[in-house]
């Protein structure tokens, strides 16, 4: 217990006092996860939305995949994302391994499934009077697309939430195809194993106290967001 309250103490301390290396990690996963969630939103909306209006042969295997891939490892997409980049990868002249720009890849095929799916999901339950309604009123595809995010904002805001939330916590991605180099690819999450395997349990706590505070403020965004529903 000891062990615990003085890492606590300490950790507080290198929070408070905006340690160099604790604050270039928190930086760099914030600016990282932000995007991969931003360009999984951007393509997965569209996606979701056409799964949940138009029906095509194959449909419900699409969507049966897409939520099989909700609970994929990271380990797992790390290591596709490391064949893709590696030298001898189909990719590898992009140079893009052991760079943020390949945990933001990785990251994006994370968080793309879990958007596709919430939006989905919530798209498809609408009310159909919601969709004859635009007809009637002669809204072209694109404003009744706006009318179905409208109408499952609170959906589709969790979803984007629940995928931030994966990402900005995840290890396996960030540390196959970053490295964990410092000042460059180093997360909190691979940090918080690093320092904490290197003995600097105080600075590892503090990287983990950060992340425990992320991921409850995404957890209370959510609670709020939900309520909307009662």
């Amino acid at each position: 217990m000891e062990l615990i309250w003085q890492g606590l103490v300490d950790a507080c301390r290198l929070v408070v006092g905006l340690d160099r290396m604790v604050m270039a990690a928190g930086i760099r996963t914030i600016w990282i996860s932000t995007l991969s969630v931003a360009l999984a939103t951007v393509i997965g909306l569209p996606v979701g939305t056409f799964l949940a209006r138009v029906a095509f042969p194959g449909r419900q295997w699409v969507v049966i995949v897409l939520r099989g891939l909700m609970a994929v490892p990271t380990v797992f997409i790390g290591l596709f994302c490391y064949a893709m980049f590696s030298r001898r990868g189909p990719l590898g002249p992009l140079e893009l391994i052991f760079t943020p720009w390949a945990i933001v890849i990785g990251e994006l095929l994370l968080a793309l499934p879990i958007v596709v799916s919430i939006s989905h999901g919530s798209i498809k339950a609408l009310d159909r009077r919601v969709a004859e309604t635009a007809w009637t009123l002669g809204a072209g595809p694109w404003r009744r697309w706006l009318t179905y995010l409208s109408e499952a904002r609170v959906g589709v805001t969790l979803g984007v939430l629940t995928a931030f939330a994966r990402c900005v916590t995840e290890l396996g991605i960030a540390m196959m195809v970053g490295g964990n180099i410092k000042d460059r690819t180093r997360t909190l999450a691979t940090a918080t194993a690093l320092e904490t395997s290197k003995g600097e349990f105080a600075r590892g706590m503090a990287m983990g106290l950060i992340l425990l505070a992320v991921a409850m403020l995404v957890t209370i965004f959510i609670v709020v967001v939900s309520r909307e529903r009662d």
